[in-house]
């Protein structure tokens, strides 16, 4: 019995030792395949970088090109999209969690949610075309393009703070009611504050694919490099960064202006990250005082 158990408990011990080689490995090809986008992007990109790409607009006359209109356009659609997910993406998560009592009803719209999140951008930027461009009259611009992504992003923020609602504890919304807090108290000043790294994490998600969407917005938001301000803008049509990104390098050829690109991409990216990440920990020494 012992050379048996001695066998078993060898072979375990190799599959374990295995098991552990292929996640490291893993791992560390992960890691590497990262870092070596990032280097290789930036390498490319940076030198192609210059305070007049930054700060000027595409002249057509003297073929000087500017990207400041790509990187305000970006920012108008990142700050117009949020400003409507964010609050029906998280109400609709409280009503779900908090407020819903039809069972069938929350699966259904969950069901609903995470099928909208599989379905291709191009499909989003054509449904866009044909109503908000069309049926509404909004005409290819900014606008249109960020309603149009605000229905790509709702599953996301929506099943993200869903999940982080049902990671609070029942005590507490048990022990505020206890001390006499209404309904959307306790969800105001409980249950809201435990869940914020899930609003968070849903607005970085959010904020990642906006950046990087370009199918949708070829439809919706158009190409257009014109400069203006936040509520023009909005109403003209704008092509983002990643928009440009497609136009300069397929249409035109011009690479070196694509890695410039491609680089203030990822540096806007990882300043995102790293923002949400200090938003969190500003919020966590919060709870704690």
């Amino acid at each position: 019995m012992k050379t048996v158990n001695s066998k078993i408990n060898a072979k375990r011990k190799i599959k374990v030792v295995l098991l552990r080689a292929l996640c490291g490995i893993s791992a560390a090809f992960t890691c590497a395949l990262v870092l070596f986008l990032m280097v290789y992007i930036l390498a490319k990109g940076i030198p192609n970088i210059s305070w007049e790409l930054l700060s000027t607009k595409r002249s057509y006359l003297t073929g000087k090109i500017g990207i400041l209109p790509d990187i305000l356009n970006t920012v108008y659609i990142i700050v117009a999209t949020l400003v409507f997910v964010l609050p029906l993406g998280v109400g609709s998560a409280v009503y779900l969690s908090e407020y819903a009592k039809n069972k069938r009803l929350v699966a259904v719209i969950e069901y609903a949610a995470e099928t909208l999140s599989g379905i291709p951008s191009i499909i989003y930027g054509l449904v866009g075309m044909l109503f908000f461009c069309e049926f509404l009259d909004m005409q290819t611009s900014l606008l249109a393009g960020a309603l149009t992504l605000v229905i790509m992003n709702l599953p996301t923020v929506l099943r993200t703070t869903q999940e982080s609602l049902k990671t609070v504890p029942q005590s507490y919304r048990e022990g505020a009611f206890g001390l006499g807090a209404g309904k959307w108290r306790v969800i105001r000043t409980v249950v809201l504050p435990g869940c914020i790294d899930g609003v968070i994490t849903g607005c970085i998600l959010s904020v990642g694919r906006i950046l990087g969407e370009s199918a949708a917005l070829l439809f919706t938001a158009g190409t257009a490099h014109a400069l203006y301000g936040f509520f023009d803008g909005l109403q003209n049509s704008g092509a983002t960064l990643t928009v440009s990104l497609y136009m300069y390098v397929k249409e035109e050829g011009e690479f070196g202006v694509g890695f410039a690109i491609a680089a203030i991409l990822m540096v806007l990216t990882l300043l995102v990250n790293l923002l949400a990440v200090l938003v969190g920990r500003w919020f966590k020494r919060r709870q704690k005082l």
